[in-house]
């Protein structure tokens, strides 16, 4: 067994933790409009994003591989974020939590890589858009007899 890397092991915390409070704006939100998803999925979401990732990077660093590995999340990340979707005659509703899933999933992708900045705006936008962009959204029509 190889022996641990305690600098390396607290850099990957220090990322995991990041890439779980970089999501807990979207939880907030979700959890307090009373989403399907909320508190305990967004920051699980985003925290295991960037694990993949991260053990995708260790294991085929400089390879193709790595992408196959960012490919598998984002694929991962759309059939969770189908899930949120429910569909009522004409009204469709949960496609902004699933947006929100995969949008968190990028977070942890973006955290994995180092790159802060992009989770960062990440981030904000997503929190920004589901605060402060509901007054614009339709509200649902009431089914044809």
């Amino acid at each position: 067994m190889e022996d641990l890397d305690w600098a390396q092991m607290g850099t990957h915390l220090y990322q995991l933790g990041l890439a779980f409070l970089l999501a807990l704006p979207v939880a907030w939100n979700r959890e307090r409009r009373a989403r399907g998803a909320g508190l305990r999925t967004f920051p699980l979401v985003s925290v295991a994003a960037c694990g993949y990732m991260l053990v995708g990077m260790q294991t085929f660093s400089g390879s193709d591989a790595e992408a196959r590995v960012m490919y598998g999340i984002i694929t991962g990340m759309g059939f969770i974020g189908g899930g949120a979707i429910l569909k009522e005659g004409a009204n469709v509703s949960g496609t902004a939590t699933a947006a929100s899933l995969w949008n968190t999933g990028a977070i942890g992708v973006s955290v994995a890589f180092s790159r802060y900045e992009i989770a960062v705006v990440l981030s904000l936008i997503n929190f920004i858009i589901l605060q402060f962009f509901t007054s614009f959204k339709r509200q649902p029509r009431e089914p044809l007899d």
